[in-house]
């Protein structure tokens, strides 16, 4: 039984818009007897959510506490804890950061570690881990512009959360910019640019056991920041991160992390280049977790914009998942509606994703597809026509 408080605030940039929807998309990873924390600004959707998850099947916990603070958490310590991020990725020194210390220093001690993009070259060059040529400064005065800078490069903050920060630059002049902008006591990295044929996440799961393989997922990326993923990949290149993996776990990592890792085509085949961790859940987990738990072996997630603002406007019919053909949409991340995006699990063959992306995509724009214009191979879904129904 464990208490569940994946709420993001305590470890994204203040510029991330509506942080504090995101503490609901956790309630699928949660069993019936679980606690979980959500935020009050949800509750006006729990209703909606909740009959979504029962028509198609998913079980979660119904035992919510509509408070995110961490206070709510440790008024539990017979429980076991999940949260998104163990520590304050803003600030180590705050109060926050201090508790978390308090409850399990290992684990706080790791996270803060491996979330430093510094520090996972450092440890990946210890380990011999394959990564891109990338240079590490504490400061900006450390960098000699006329040093041997792989142009084009990436310029990126050592601590960054999806993306934030991170800066492209083709020749000298830009990276000058680049760096005329940042902050001087910031610690950052210059990485060669990978010309990357795919981007995957390598997600690993510590139980009493010890470590496991948790999933292995394709990235849908929107410039540098994650935007969705696909499952399941070709690629597995475990054994290029294991290493650093297990380091992590004697350490005293708990739950789940992940490694984002580079595929780059050659003669001999593909070569692989770990990126960074992610000493955390990311956005893959979530919906990694309601597809094991409904049995989908493949899918797709990927983030949708709409112009409503609650799910008792968006209508499924018709393209809900259904557990008997094991195609449909789940909707994951519900509670950023209120900012008008959703993030959705297309489960299905890559034909059948195609078809459910079509549909879903004009239904979010409030409208219904006229019949004559669903695709004719659509016949996957006309089985559950009558099984999925509208939020209301």
């Amino acid at each position: 039984m464990k208490i569940f408080n994946h709420d993001i605030m305590n470890c994204t940039h203040q510029q991330v818009t509506g942080n504090y929807l995101y503490s609901g998309r956790v309630l699928g990873l949660t069993d019936q007897n679980d606690i979980v924390q959500l935020h009050p600004a949800l509750r006006g959707e729990w209703q909606a959510i909740v009959g979504h998850y029962e028509r198609i099947g998913l079980r979660h916990s119904q035992n919510v506490i509509w408070d995110v603070s961490s206070a709510v958490r440790l008024a539990h310590p017979q429980l076991e804890t999940s949260v998104f991020y163990f520590g304050d990725a803003e600030n180590q020194e705050s109060y926050r950061s201090q508790q978390f210390r308090q409850e399990n220093q290992r684990w706080h001690d790791v996270v803060q570690c491996m979330n430093n993009k510094n520090n996972f070259m450092e440890l990946a060059h210890q380990l011999q881990v394959t990564v891109p040529k990338t240079l590490c400064f504490a400061q900006k005065s450390e960098l000699r512009l006329n040093s041997e800078i792989p142009y084009p490069c990436y310029v990126k903050p050592s601590v960054s959360v999806d993306g934030m920060g991170i800066v492209r630059c083709a020749d000298r002049q830009q990276l000058s910019l680049a760096l005329y902008d940042m902050p001087d006591n910031v610690s950052f990295q210059i990485q060669e640019e990978v010309l990357a044929a795919s981007f995957l996440n390598l997600q690993y799961r510590v139980t009493e056991d010890g470590l496991e393989r948790h999933a292995a997922t394709e990235q849908i990326l929107d410039g540098c920041s994650h935007s969705g993923n696909r499952y399941p990949t070709e690629y597995q290149p475990w054994d290029l991160v294991e290493p650093m993996a297990q380091w992590m776990v004697d350490q005293g990592m708990q739950e789940i992390f992940a490694f984002d890792v580079a595929v780059v085509f050659s003669s001999r085949g593909p070569r692989y280049y770990a990126i960074e961790c992610n000493p955390r859940y990311n956005g893959a987990s979530y919906p990694t977790g309601v597809a094991q738990k409904l049995d989908i072996q493949s899918w797709i997630c990927e983030t949708f914009t709409t112009p409503l603002r609650a799910l008792n406007d968006i209508d499924l019919s018709g393209i809900e998942f259904d557990a008997q053909t094991g195609v449909g949409v789940i909707i994951v991340n519900w509670g950023n509606v209120h900012m008008g995006k959703v993030v959705c699990l297309l489960a299905g063959s890559h034909t059948q994703q195609d078809q459910l992306r079509t549909t879903l995509k004009q239904r979010l724009m409030g409208t219904q597809l006229q019949e004559s214009t669903l695709p004719p191979s659509f016949h996957p879904l006309e089985s559950i026509s009558n099984v999925g129904q509208a939020w209301n």
